[in-house]
């Protein structure tokens, strides 16, 4: 069953919105958070049954992902206090590290023992090391959690993409140079593997702080707080589309203009911005998970297969045995070491991402290669599902068991 294309965007864009919202509100019956609902919205309308969001249209709503992101980064930039961070101490450096490089490991570890394909398993352990902000800051939001578990969550997520993206970049140009047949003569053939993405995440950082110093100059001239969410709304939207325009890392950006705020500005001005960033994200959380659900198309679950199987056992001990390994290092509290991995094993847009990056990239060197990119899509876009499902539920059993969520929002 398919709608007819001419049905305006705007109508549909209602559709998204009205049906996310009380599917979303129906899952407290069952005890359960509102974005698995707005999902299975997304699913419903999606490919896998009436077809009401059809592909074409998904890519027409992308800059919808794209804006929703940017206003979550900018909220995970907002949390990432100085004073904070110095507080959690070394004990987060060490969290993120090894959680992200650990899983890189475990996974490619995993993929080469069932494969014995060195570049497949580099190009997917990669994909594995990110986490995905949207599911676990949604959850955060949605049941009003707060305490040292909810700190740190917001500065693994914020951060713990960025060390993936630099990840992603060196396995993906080793990956390439192996399947191209292309030699690292020397040292300097190693150095250069990491520039690109080492450029990618440096520019980010000093676009974001840029935007953050002209942000800061302009809301300083401002009375109302009405006027400060237009300047806010505007000033995301011109540097997500200018990260997308010249392939920086928008979500890097975005949180680094947080960054700035919230550590060189007054608490009135950080205050007003929070406030209205929590008045305008519930909606953008209602269209990204019912866009994000009608990607998930249910048949990609059959194709899952040994691959996916040992993808999905691989990352979730990688990034759960990590966050304990590091939380143990840096000598953090009994609830951080238990409970930290487990609130973030969400995974979906940036990992979807990166792989269609692959695909494209693999197809210019060979069919093999080709065939490889499909493969690696295919197991990301199954794979997510599960972690899309299982990640905000994860999420919120070790929120509640650490005893940061109010009794009242459950």
């Amino acid at each position: 069953m398919e709608f007819s294309g001419n049905i305006p965007y705007i109508l549909k864009a209602g559709v998204i919105i009205i049906s996310g919202f009380y599917i979303g509100k129906s899952m407290k019956f069952v005890n359960l958070p509102s974005i698995i609902g707005f999902m299975l919205a997304g699913i419903l309308l999606g490919p896998s049954s009436v077809n009401f969001l059809t592909h074409s249209l998904q890519e027409n709503f992308t800059f919808i992902t794209e804006i929703s992101l940017g206003f979550v980064a900018l909220s995970i930039g907002l949390e990432l206090g100085f004073s904070l961070l110095k507080k959690q101490g070394k004990s987060i450096l060490l969290i993120i590290l090894f959680e992200t490089f650990l899983t890189f490991f475990v996974v490619t570890a995993g993929i080469f023992f069932l494969t014995s394909n060195l570049p497949i398993s580099l190009l997917l352990g990669a994909i594995a090391s990110a986490s995905a902000p949207m599911g676990t800051v949604a959850i955060i939001q949605e049941y009003k959690a707060k305490g040292p578990l909810t700190n740190v969550l917001y500065s693994i997520v914020g951060l713990d993409d960025g060390l993936g993206v630099l990840i992603f970049g060196f396995a993906a140009a080793l990956a390439k140079s192996l399947l191209s047949g292309a030699k690292l003569n020397n040292f300097k053939d190693f150095i250069m593997l990491f520039y690109h993405p080492f450029l990618e995440i440096t520019l980010s950082v000093i676009l974001g702080l840029l935007f953050g110093v002209i942000f800061a100059y302009l809301a300083k001239k401002l009375r109302n707080p009405r006027d400060l969410f237009i300047l806010t709304f505007g000033s995301i939207l011109l540097l997500t589309g200018f990260c997308i325009y010249t392939n920086l890392s928008y979500i890097m950006a975005n949180m680094l203009f947080g960054v700035f705020i919230i550590n060189t500005q007054k608490n009135t001005l950080v205050k007003n911005l929070k406030e209205q960033l929590s008045n305008t994200m519930p909606l953008l959380f209602v269209m990204f998970f019912v866009l994000g659900g009608a990607h998930l198309e249910l048949g990609s679950l059959l194709k899952l297969g040994m691959l996916g199987l040992i993808y999905t056992f691989t990352r979730t001990f990688g990034k759960i045995s990590g966050c304990y390994v590091g939380a143990v290092i840096g000598k953090s509290d009994n609830i951080i070491k238990k409970y930290s991995g487990i609130g973030i094993i969400s995974q979906a847009g940036l990992a979807i991402g990166l792989s269609l990056i692959v695909k494209h990239e693999l197809a210019e060197i060979s069919p093999a290669a080709d065939a490889m990119g499909t493969t690696i899509v295919t197991v990301v876009a199954a794979t997510c599902i599960i972690f899309e499902i299982v990640g905000p539920l994860a999420a919120k059993y070790a929120l509640q068991k650490a005893g940061e969520i109010p009794e009242n929002t459950i």
